[in-house]
């Protein structure tokens, strides 16, 4: 392991095995190349000349079929990489040689690269240890950051000062270092003077004519799942180079394998300076993407799985069991359970002629009194939905929801390293305490959660990244509670342009209620006695292990489609909608603080199709329709009304007047009847009998008066 690097490769013979034996595994893998097949098919045959014809010097090899064809020879190539793959990729070359170009033997052909994938069991970044080394290993995670893509040599032609002696050296891969001869290496003439030798390190390079790779340093990262609570999250840095630079950008999910080395860093450090220290690297000799996580393949699914979900989805009661599956814990808040599952769904992404991106993804905020378990909802989100990030509002800041601008410490330029939206991609970000997040910070997310990308411009950096993914939020209204005397524009203190953005927005409310209370406290009672609730088990109907999968298979087989008359209900009903909205303006006199734009009605276009989804039907029909008119009219057009009998502002300070005067002229422990109240305030001093009215509620719920005598006598009974 002192070595200069453990990637080196001595072809002069002296290496611990002998030439003709290197020879002979040269031989066998190409032999391999030329006559493994597949179903009658040469398959890695007609891989290579494809490639070759459209000049791609590179062989993509499954491991699994190298230890079908020969066993022995694959745990070579698992054990000691570095001494087989540049024989197998030699073997490539003259493979080339013998299958595209037979007949002209003195063609010079590039080098060729071999690519690996495997099925095999993958390693995660923190269980790598000195014992896997030089080993070949494979590893899953999600790219953070990848560097530009420069220029390494390959060969380097280097050139005597005094004599001119030229010579080329063979670079390694990865990070190794080079030295330069520090004699000059030129046969001795007959003819020299004995005293005419080169001085020490005469040799310099001649860039010119030195040969060049691609070379990329990417930034391998755990996935956040894998992480474990408490962790940080663990990286490591991997060297891709030719074909694979330039395959991934941060925020991909990628398995890469590669050869785990380790390279002496550069630096002043007491660490750098020991000896035997070096830090570790992988060299990739192959990446395969995630590309799009609505595109996983096929074969992710086995038929009996297939089967399973299908007739799963003819149950007529998939809906309520799949709603009642989500967080069984809690009880009740079942259209919220249903929203929740409609977001996990999503709707059909759509890409219109003209290039503009319709979003599927549905947003949802829970708005609503402390301890109504809203976080719980989202911390079952975050278990169940097949990639999902949870963030909370105080700990996050604009950079770390969208993307951060890093300085590399080697190279001291700058790359971006995705933040939660963009590694949450094709999934779900959980944001709790939504409404403690600072102005600016939430200002951040308006792109991402209609457009779907992140723009960034900073420190020379100007790039779009994907942010693909459904938000669910949860806050608390303004004042800890939610307050019935106030309007919802007191209430929620967002601002319109982000609710907007919001599919549905819930308003949860603690309520009162004898019965409800006695329910809740009994399910909360059983489960902590015994994992029982009251009416139903704790235990889902659907376990989430299998809910997890169908929702997966649901949003990569199905993407739904309005039918005619569903079109016209919706469009129809958003008409409606606008009107009574228009109506209840008119009467506030005030704009309604939670905005029915054009895309509320897109919400309601999405939510039919995730209805839809659901139970796998091609076509969203009006039976959709109705539910989702259903869920919306639940969700944010309850919150809109909400502030309907509230009245205006001038309305509100006249009842702060009255209750006032109330006071003033009932001293504690008096009583007067209601008609003599009506005559002084309404006849005398002018106020109206609304506001007349709503004092005497407000103070009556303060416990301020109480009516007594079938409401005629108002008695005032405290502060």
């Amino acid at each position: 392991m002192d070595r200069r690097t453990p990637y080196t490769l001595s072809v002069a013979g002296g290496s611990h095995q002998s030439d003709d034996s290197r020879v002979q595994i040269q031989a066998r893998l190409r032999e391999f190349i030329l006559a493994f097949q597949l179903d009658n098919a040469f398959i890695y045959r007609d891989q290579l000349r494809q490639n070759v014809l459209v000049k791609q010097y590179y062989c993509d090899v499954d491991i699994a079929h190298l230890i079908s064809y020969n066993e022995e020879l694959a745990h070579k190539l698992t054990t000691e990489p570095a001494d087989i793959i540049p024989l197998f990729e030699a073997a490539l070359k003259e493979c080339t040689r013998h299958i595209v170009y037979p007949h002209e033997r003195d063609i010079e052909l590039p080098p060729h690269q071999l690519l690996l994938h495997s099925s095999a069991s993958h390693i995660s970044i923190r269980d790598l240890n000195a014992t896997n080394v030089s080993h070949l290993v494979r590893i899953p995670g999600i790219v953070i950051g990848a560097s530009t893509v420069s220029s390494k040599a390959s060969v380097v032609h280097i050139q005597c000062r005094s004599c001119g002696h030229t010579d080329n050296i063979n670079v390694d891969g990865g990070f190794s270092g080079l030295t330069l001869p520090r004699r000059c290496g030129r046969p001795s003439q007959p003819s020299d003077e004995p005293a005419a030798k080169c001085p020490l390190d005469p040799y310099v390079i001649v860039h010119e004519k030195c040969q060049f790779v691609d070379q990329q340093v990417l930034k391998l990262q755990e996935a956040p799942e894998q992480v474990p609570v408490g962790e940080l999250p663990r990286h490591v840095l991997i060297s891709a180079d030719r074909y694979l630079a330039n395959r991934v950008v941060p925020g991909s999910r990628c398995t890469v394998m590669g050869i785990f080395s380790i390279y002496q860093s550069k630096g002043g450090s007491a660490k750098a300076n020991a000896v035997a220290i070096r830090n570790p690297y992988l060299r990739a000799v192959g990446i395969t993407t995630d590309v799009d996580h609505t595109a996983k393949g096929a074969a992710v699914f086995s038929e009996e799985e297939e089967q399973e979900f299908l007739e799963m989805s003819r149950r007529p009661d998939l809906y309520e069991a799949l709603a009642r599956s989500i967080a069984p814990s809690i009880y009740g808040n079942l259209d919220i359970k249903k929203a929740i599952l409609c977001l996990l769904m999503g709707g059909s992404k759509k890409i219109l002629p003209d290039g503009i991106k319709l979003r599927g993804d549905i947003n949802v905020l829970l708005l609503g009194d402390p301890g109504t378990a809203k976080s719980q909802l989202l911390k079952f989100v975050e278990k169940v939905a097949p990639i999902a990030i949870y963030t909370s509002g105080k700990g996050s800041s604009a950079a770390g929801l969208t993307a951060s601008v890093q300085r590399d410490p080697a190279s001291r330029e700058f790359y971006l390293e995705g933040g939660a939206m963009v590694l949450a991609d094709g999934g779900v970000v959980c944001i709790d305490e939504f409404d403690k997040m600072r102005d600016e910070d939430r200002v951040a997310i308006h792109e991402a959660m209609e457009q779907q990308t992140i723009s960034i411009a900073k420190a020379g950096i100007t790039t779009i990244l994907n942010a693909r993914t459904s938000v669910l939020a949860a806050a608390n209204p303004v004042f800890g509670r939610y307050d019935d005397l106030k309007t919802p524009a007191e209430n929620i203190d967002f601002q319109t342009t982000i609710l907007s953005r919001f599919d549905m927005i819930f308003i949860v409310r603690d309520d009162h209620e004898r019965s409800r209370d006695e329910r809740i406290a009994r399910h909360v009672m059983g489960i902590h006695m015994g994992g029982k609730g009251v009416e139903e088990h704790v235990e889902a109907e659907i376990p989430l292990e299998k809910m997890k999968r169908y929702i997966t298979y649901c949003r990569t087989r199905c993407a739904p489609q309005l039918s005619e008359e569903a079109a016209e209900k919706l469009s129809s009903h958003f008409v409606s909608i606008r009107k009574q909205v228009h109506r209840a303006e008119l009467d506030a006199n005030a704009r309604s603080s939670i905005p029915i734009t054009v895309r509320q009605l897109e919400a309601i276009v999405r939510i039919t199709e995730a209805l839809a989804k659901l139970s796998l039907s091609p076509v969203a029909t009006t039976a959709h329709v109705d539910e989702a008119i259903r869920l919306f009219l639940a969700s944010t057009m309850d919150a809109v009304t909400q502030g309907e009998t509230q009245g205006s502002k001038e309305l509100m300070e006249e009842v702060s007047k009255v209750e006032d005067e109330l006071k003033r002229r009932l001293p504690i422990g008096w009583s007067t009847s209601l008609a003599t109240l009506r005559r002084e305030f309404v006849d005398g001093r002018g106020y109206s009998e609304q506001a007349l009215n709503r004092a005497l509620l407000i103070l009556q719920r303060r416990d301020t008066i109480r009516i007594r005598s079938g409401g005629s006598q108002v008695y005032r009974n405290g502060v």
